[in-house]
């Protein structure tokens, strides 16, 4: 989220279309709702099967990809930007993902990037670190650091997305924090 914001945040985007291009970011991981359904029904014997069966497959692939792009394009007042940026910021999530969204144990999670056209094909990285290892906790404080710099600089956060009201009192607050 951090990371398509600061990217779409950087963008000379209105901020309704910055707010498109940060969540087409974040839509890959729709997929993980497998998790409520196992915290809801969960499958004998298998606890997180809808979690561990379809997250990095549902969502994870080029077909999500461009409808993700489509729809953007179809709801941007910037429609050719924010949808090259969506498709950009969709790709960015897949690749962290294949970088660095592995188990503390070691295992490797692929993504099945030509799901549903092409089934058993997932695309994998043997060097893939965990989802808590160094490397994601540098590229986190790059983000946050952006997003300070970006709230100073430009007037607003990612809150934004949420609540412009909010936003405002907090690029209030960091305004204040960074001029001491």
């Amino acid at each position: 989220f951090l990371v398509s914001w600061a990217v779409a945040g950087a963008a000379p985007l209105e901020r309704r279309d910055r707010a498109l291009a940060t969540l087409a970011g974040i839509v890959p991981d729709l997929d993980a709702a497998g998790l409520l359904a196992d915290l809801v029904r969960p499958v004998p014997d298998d606890p997180h099967y809808w979690y561990q069966t379809y997250h990095h497959v549902l969502a994870h692939n080029l077909a999500a990809a461009l409808m993700t792009g489509i729809l953007c394009f179809l709801l941007a007042r910037r429609r050719w930007t924010v949808a090259g940026l969506a498709f950009l910021l969709f790709h960015v999530h897949l690749l962290c993902d294949l970088l660095g969204s592995g188990g503390p144990d070691g295992g490797i999670w692929p993504v099945h990037y030509l799901y549903p056209f092409v089934k058993d094909l997932p695309v994998s990285w043997s060097g893939q670190w965990a989802l808590n290892a160094w490397p994601n906790v540098a590229i986190t404080a790059v983000a946050i650091a952006l997003t300070l710099y970006l709230g100073t600089t430009r007037g607003y956060t990612p809150i934004e997305v949420i609540s412009p009201s909010a936003d405002r009192e907090i690029v209030k607050a960091i305004r204040r924090w960074t001029k001491r």
